[in-house]
């Protein structure tokens, strides 16, 4: 028999002095919890008028397409993102997330728990998955019951376990998936999906987060929130009322047809399977304390440190790559870079041959791209046998900042792309690239994508961006890396992890001295572009970030 799950029961004195987590901030917090506790126990109170509206809960996520990448608490806001490398030098993913399950019974307070976790660990880059989602679409017989409030939402039938594992194994391999956005007012899935990518944690909560035995073989650490069965019982009401139009006897017919002997039968016996026990929910933060250390303990474990250095000698004296593709140095290409690598040009002579060459490596690059015989009628009504494109669509994605300035023309010869950026700086402390921020097209699985920035030298943000285009199923050989100069290390370190991506660039520069700078380089392309004051160590590298 499994051994039973440790409990935290412990609350801090009220007169012991506040510790380091201790802040006056939480004690205030926990001073409103134990409020808001005391109040639970009064239903008169809790209950709102029937008919006055409130709005939903939000369930915050990261990196969703249509929310930004925010987490909003009662103390702060977090930017959920600056996700470090997830991936080895070969371009596979090196560990997985560290999943957490939160269980408990319905309105237990999981996604309270889930949220004071995700504020107290302050780590960037988090997912709240909600079991919530994963409701199985009803036949028209069980609509018919679910209005009548006679159907068993609390059962394990209820949801698509298959579903569910497969969504947050993608997650757990750090890849994009789509999670459905279901409606409790009509009981349906809407047409709509939520776009969640991957994290370094991933916290899944639900009533039978522990009830399947392979979900339960994806979870790292099994939390489950005990809270007494009257505040479980308030809590619902105030909600099914308030937010999803329910009067007070179909909740209450429902709880004791349903959700109660549910809870009894399927969702209680499941706490033995936890780790961790935390009773009175988000009121004991002795316990979310002692999960939050033992998650920061596990990603410390599993944090990936790049050698930089390693990565810069890795492919010394290699032949380069087939994949890549050098415009042709004519005496107009190479009269260009002249002009633009000289130190004394003026922002606006750079501006326009750096647009110039920019129109050329585009339409260079659109000659890789598939292409099928056809058939067309001239005005002279005769046939001219030519080429059209064979794929479904073009999607130009730039690494922000630099990479912006190639959007013009990209559109300029390409009508009706789709835009998408991502972000890339690096981090200070470690020196490694981080991801901050990206904004896709939809269906961007589907497309030839034109991936853009302006100096490549170590390859780290290229390959970062190619990695989250692959995590979007992005197939590699449809990834075109556009950029107008590339160190020979840039080169080698893309296509040595992506070997069926195309590397396409107007020049290809041989050295990378000791603090990764292009050598010789055209400077800070971003900073002399849009007239910036230049970082102060003159590195080659946009926004002090790794561009490539």
């Amino acid at each position: 028999m499994a051994a039973p799950p440790a409990r935290a029961d412990a609350d801090p004195s009220p007169t012991s002095p506040p510790t380091a987590r201790d802040t006056p901030g939480r004690q205030a917090e926990k001073s409103e919890t134990a409020c808001e506790d005391r109040n639970a126990e009064s239903l008169d109170r809790l209950l709102p008028p029937v008919g006055t509206g409130r709005s939903p809960r939000k369930r915050t996520t990261s990196q969703c397409k249509s929310e930004p990448p925010l987490l909003r608490t009662s103390k702060r806001t977090i930017y959920t993102a600056g996700r470090p490398p997830w991936y080895n030098e070969h371009g596979t993913q090196s560990k997985e997330a560290f999943a957490i399950g939160l269980g408990g019974g319905s309105a237990s307070g999981k996604t309270t728990v889930a949220r004071m976790i995700i504020e107290a660990l302050d780590v960037p880059w988090v997912v709240l998955l909600s079991m919530d989602s994963f409701y199985k679409v009803l036949t028209e017989q069980q609509q018919e019951q679910a209005a009548h409030n006679n159907f068993n939402f609390d059962h394990p039938d209820a949801f698509d376990f298959d579903l569910i594992i497969s969504t947050l194994k993608k997650l757990k391999q750090g890849k994009s998936v789509k999670v459905p956005i279901y409606d409790f007012t009509t009981h349906s899935r809407k047409k709509d999906w939520k776009t969640l990518y991957g994290a370094n944690v991933i916290i899944f909560e639900g009533i039978m987060a522990f009830a399947d035995k392979t979900l339960l073989e994806l979870l790292d650490m099994k939390i489950f929130v005990d809270t007494d069965s009257d505040i479980r019982l308030v809590r619902r009401l105030r909600r099914d009322i308030s937010e999803r139009g329910r009067d007070i006897e179909g909740v209450i017919k429902q709880y004791n047809k349903f959700v109660k002997p549910s809870f009894d039968q399927y969702i209680q016996p499941t706490m033995r399977l936890a780790d961790i026990v935390v009773p009175r929910g988000s009121g004991n933060t002795v316990a979310i304390d002692l999960i939050v250390q033992h998650v920061h303990s596990q990603l410390e474990e599993r944090k990936l440190r790049w050698d930089m250095a390693a990565l810069a000698s890795a492919h010394q004296c290699h032949p380069l790559p087939r994949t890549l593709s050098v415009l042709k140095s004519t005496p107009q290409v190479r009269g260009m870079h002249t002009i633009i690598r000289d130190k004394e040009t003026s922002r606006d002579e750079f501006i326009f041959y750096s647009k110039r060459l920019m129109r050329l490596l585009i339409e260079h690059a659109l000659s890789f791209l598939p292409f099928q015989d056809c058939v067309v009628q001239t005005p002279q009504g005769q046939d001219y046998a030519g080429k059209c494109y064979a794929g479904k669509q073009i999607t130009g994605v730039s690494i922000l900042r630099a990479g912006e300035t190639m959007e013009p023309a990209l559109r300029a010869v390409c009508k009706d792309v789709r835009i998408g950026t991502i972000l890339i700086q690096t981090n200070q402390l470690t020196g490694e690239p981080e991801l901050h921020y990206l904004r896709l097209p939809k269906d961007i699985s589907d497309d030839h994508v034109i991936l853009m920035d302006c100096t490549v030298s170590t390859g780290a943000a290229a390959m970062m961006a190619v990695r989250v285009l692959l995590d979007h199923d992005v197939p590699e050989d449809k990834i075109f890396l556009l950029s107008l100069l590339m160190a020979e290390m840039g080169v080698h370190s893309v296509a040595y992890a992506f070997p069926r991506v195309r590397i396409i660039t107007t020049a290809v520069d041989k050295r990378v001295n000791d603090l990764f700078r292009i050598i010789p380089g055209i400077g800070n392309f971003g900073d002399r572009y849009f007239g910036t004051d230049a970082v102060p160590d003159g590195s080659d590298e946009e926004e002090v970030a790794y561009t490539g």
